[in-house]
C-alpha cells in the first residue's frame, strides 16, 4: 500500500512537472508584442469602435445612461475575426490563427475608441457650452453671463480631445506592476472580460461562442429590421411606435409609455435588476407624483407667465433636484472609496516588503506565468515620464488658446494633481469596479467656477471638469485593460499601443458621430427624443458654483436638501444592512436620470429586466450564456439603423406616414 502511495505521489509530481514545462512552452510560443497587433485586428477595432460610438452617442444624447459594453465588444471582436478567417479560408487563402492575445488587443482598441464618445463630454460638459443650453439655463440668470457659450465645432472638439485624452494614458503607466501584480487589485470588469476571452479560445468555449454568435446575428437582424419598419410611421413630431400610449393618453402625457426601443430593452438586459427598478422608482416619484403637484403650484411657487422650460419654473425643480441626488450619491461614494482606498493601502504598507507577499511563495503556476509575461515586456519609465511632461506642456499652451476663460495656471495645477487623483481613482476602481472620474470632474467644476468669477466661471468650470475627468477616467480604463492583458498573457506594450491607437481613432470618430446627430436631429430639445439632459445639468452646476443657492427657484433648496440627504441615507442603509435587505435599496444615481428625462426609457429597461428574469426561471444555464449575446444584438441592430436614418434625415427624406394617437370625441 505504501509503495502504491509513493508511486501515486511520484506520478502527481511528474504530471506537475509536465504541466509547468507545458506552461513554459506556452510562454515561448506566445507571439511577440509586435505580432499581437495585426492589420485585420485594427480594421475590426475601427469597425466595432464606429458602431459602438454611434450607439453610446445615442444613449448619451437621449438619457445620458450608458451601460458597460466591454463584454459585448469582446464578443463582437470574436464574431468579426471568426467571420473574416472563414471567408478567407473559403477563398483558399491561409490566414494566421486567431489568438486570445489578438482578441484582447481588438477589444482594448475598440473600447478605447468608443470610450471617447462615452466620456468626451458630448452629452454633458462640452454640449453644456453651446448656445441652446445657454438659453435654456436662462439668458437673464445671474452667473450665466452673455456670451458665455461656444458652439460645437469639429475642429476645436477634435483638438481638445487629443490634448486631454493622451495625457491620461501615461499618468499611471509606471505604477502598473504595483497595482496589478503587487497589490493584486481585481478590477472586476477587466477580469470578467479576460474570463470571457479565455473561454472563447478553448474547445468547449468555441462551441459556446458559436451559439452566442448565432444568437447575436439573429437578434441583430430583428432589431435592425424593426428600426427600419418603425421609420415609415414616424413622419412628424410625436409620431410612430416610439410614442405609443401603452397605458393611456393621460399616462402618455406624463411620459409613462413603452416606446419599443430595442436599444433600451438590450441595455435593460445588461444592467442589473436593481438599476432598472431604481430607474422606475425615480420615474414614478418624479413624473407620477412630484411634477404634477409642483405644476399645480404655478402662480404660488413661480409666476404663471414663465415658460415651463425656464429655470425659475418647473424645469428648474427638475434640474436642481436631479443635481441634488447626483451630488449626494457622488459625495457618499467618493468618500467611501477614498476611505476604503486609504485603509487598503495602509494595510499593504504595514507589510515590510510590499513587493513580495508571503502568498507569492505558493503562487499557482498560472499566476507565475501571467506575472512573467506582464513584467517581461515592460514599458520604459522614461517614455511614460517624458511623454506625460511633453503632452502636459502642449495642453497648457493649447487649452487656454481655445478657452481663454480657463487660465493657464489652473491647467498647470490640474496636471500636477492629475497623477495623484488618477492613482486614487484607479485604486478604488480596482477594489470596487466603480470609476469615480465624473465625481472628480464635478469637484473641479465647482472649484474652478467659484475661483474664476462671474464672467468666466461657467466656461472655466465646464472645461476644467472635462480636463480632470478625461485624465482620471482614461488612466483607470487603462488599468482595467492591463488587468485583462495580464490574465490573457497579452504584452503590456501591445496593450498600451492599442489603447493609444483606439484613443486616436476615437478623437476623430466621436466628434464626427456627434455631428451626425447634431445636424440630423434636434439635439437638446427638452420635448424631443434627444434631450441631452446632462448638458443642462452640468451648466447649472457651474452656475451654482458661481452664484451659490441664489440660482435656485422658490422652495427648491428645501427639496434639494431632502433629496441630497436621501441619497446619502440610501447608500448608508445599503452598506450597513444585511445583504438580503441592502440589495433592495434603490440607487440614487439611477433614480436621478428619469427626473429630467422621463419615464419611458425606464419602462423599456424594466422590460429587458423582465425578459432576463423569466429566461433565468425557465433555463438558467442557457440564459447565463445567451443574455449578453442577445442584448448586444438588440443594441447593435438598433444602433446601426441610426446611420441610414441619419443620412435620410440629412438628405431631407422624411418618413411617408405619421402614426399618431388622439382621444376619441366621446372622451
Amino acid at each position: 500500500m505504501r509503495n502504491v502511495g509513493v508511486e501515486e505521489t511520484s506520478q502527481i509530481q511528474r504530471d506537475d512537472m509536465e504541466e509547468v514545462s507545458d506552461e513554459l512552452e506556452d510562454i515561448r510560443r506566445l507571439p511577440p508584442w509586435t505580432k499581437q497587433l495585426t492589420i485585420r485586428g485594427i480594421v475590426a477595432s475601427i469597425l466595432i469602435g464606429i458602431i459602438y460610438s454611434v450607439i453610446v452617442m445615442k444613449l448619451n444624447l437621449t438619457t445620458g445612461l450608458v451601460p458597460n459594453l466591454n463584454v459585448s465588444a469582446a464578443l463582437l471582436a470574436f464574431v468579426f475575426i471568426r467571420t473574416w478567417t472563414k471567408l478567407i479560408q473559403k477563398a483558399g487563402i491561409v490566414s494566421a490563427p486567431f489568438t486570445r492575445q489578438e482578441n484582447t488587443i481588438i477589444q482594448t482598441c475598440a473600447v478605447a475608441c468608443y470610450s471617447i464618445a462615452v466620456g468626451g463630454g458630448f452629452g454633458s460638459y462640452l454640449l453644456g457650452l453651446n448656445k441652446k443650453t445657454y438659453k435654456q439655463a436662462g439668458v437673464d440668470t445671474a452667473g450665466n453671463p452673455p456670451g458665455s457659450y461656444k458652439e460645437p465645432g469639429i475642429g476645436w472638439m477634435t483638438g481638445f480631445l487629443f490634448v486631454v485624452s493622451f495625457v491620461g494614458l501615461l499618468a499611471l503607466v509606471p505604477l502598473r506592476k504595483i497595482m496589478v501584480i503587487d497589490y493584486k487589485l481585481t478590477y472586476p470588469s477587466g477580469t470578467a472580460t479576460a474570463v470571457l476571452i479565455n473561454g472563447f479560445h478553448t474547445p468547449k468555449g468555441d462551441k459556446m461562442a458559436k451559439k452566442q454568435v448565432q444568437g447575436f446575428m439573429k437578434f441583430f437582424s430583428i432589431s435592425f429590421l424593426w428600426g427600419f419598419f418603425q421609420w415609415f410611421y414616424s413622419g412628424g413630431e410625436q409620431c410612430g411606435f416610439s410614442n405609443f400610449p401603452t397605458f393611456g393618453l393621460k399616462a402618455w402625457k406624463q411620459s409613462f409609455y413603452f416606446d419599443f426601443s430595442m436599444t433600451y430593452i438590450g441595455a435593460g438586459m445588461i444592467c442589473s435588476h436593481l438599476v432598472n427598478l431604481s430607474l422606475l422608482l425615480g420615474a414614478v416619484l418624479s413624473w407620477g407624483i412630484m411634477w404634477p403637484l409642483i405644476s399645480d403650484k404655478k402662480g404660488d411657487w413661480f409666476p404663471e407667465t414663465l415658460q415651463e422650460s425656464s429655470m425659475k419654473s418647473l424645469n428648474g425643480y427638475k434640474v436642481f433636484v436631479s443635481i441634488a441626488l447626483l451630488l449626494g450619491d457622488g459625495l457618499y461614494n467618493f468618500l467611501k472609496i477614498l476611505l476604503f482606498t486609504c485603509q487598503s493601502m495602509y494595510g499593504k504598507m504595514k507589510k515590510r516588503n510590499p513587493r513580495t507577499f508571503p502568498a507569492d511563495k505558493n503562487q499557482h503556476h498560472d499566476d507565475l506565468q501571467q506575472n512573467e509575461v506582464f513584467v517581461r515586456e515592460s514599458i520604459p519609465l522614461w517614455v511614460a515620464c517624458v511623454g506625460y511632461l511633453f503632452l502636459s506642456v502642449i495642453s497648457i499652451i493649447v487649452i487656454p488658446l481655445v478657452f481663454p476663460e480657463l487660465k493657464w495656471y489652473f491647467v498647470v495645477v490640474a496636471y500636477v494633481l492629475a497623477p495623484s487623483l488618477s492613482f486614487c481613482n484607479a485604486y478604488g476602481a480596482g477594489l470596487t469596479d466603480m470609476n469615480m472620474a465624473y465625481n472628480y470632474g464635478k469637484v473641479a467644476l465647482f472649484v474652478l467656477a467659484a475661483l474664476s468669477g462671474k464672467d468666466s466661471g461657467v466656461v472655466a468650470g465646464l472645461v476644467g471638469c472635462g480636463v480632470i475627468k478625461s485624465i482620471v477616467s482614461i488612466s483607470s480604463d487603462l488599468m482595467h485593460d492591463f488587468k485583462t492583458g495580464h490574465l490573457t498573457l497579452t504584452s503590456p506594450r501591445s496593450m498600451l499601443l492599442s489603447q493609444a491607437i483606439g484613443t486616436a481613432i476615437g478623437c476623430v470618430v466621436a466628434p464626427l458621430t456627434f455631428f451626425l446627430f447634431y445636424k440630423a436631429f434636434d439635439v437638446g430639445n427638452p420635448s424631443g427624443e434627444y434631450k441631452a439632459p446632462y448638458a443642462l445639468i452640468y451648466r447649472n452646476m457651474a452656475i451654482l458654483g458661481v452664484e451659490g443657492f441664489s440660482a435656485l427657484p422658490d422652495h427648491c433648496l428645501q427639496l434639494c436638501y431632502g433629496f441630497f440627504g436621501f441619497a446619502i441615507l440610501a447608500n448608508l442603509v445599503r452598506d450597513v444592512s444585511p445583504k438580503m435587505v441592502g440589495k433592495w435599496v434603490p440607487l440614487p444615481m439611477a433614480m436621478a436620470v428619469p427626473f429630467l428625462v422621463g419615464a419611458y426609457f425606464a419602462i423599456d429597461m424594466c422590460v429587458g429586466s423582465l425578459i432576463v428574469f423569466v429566461w433565468h426561471k425557465l433555463n438558467s444555464k442557457k440564459a447565463e450564456q445567451m443574455v449578453p449575446a442577445v442584448a448586444s444584438g438588440l443594441i447593435c441592430g438598433d444602433g446601426l439603423w441610426i446611420l441610414p436614418s441619419s443620412i435620410l434625415a440629412l438628405a431631407k427624406l422624411h418618413p411617408p406616414i405619421c402614426m399618431n394617437f388622439l382621444a376619441s370625441k366621446s372622451a
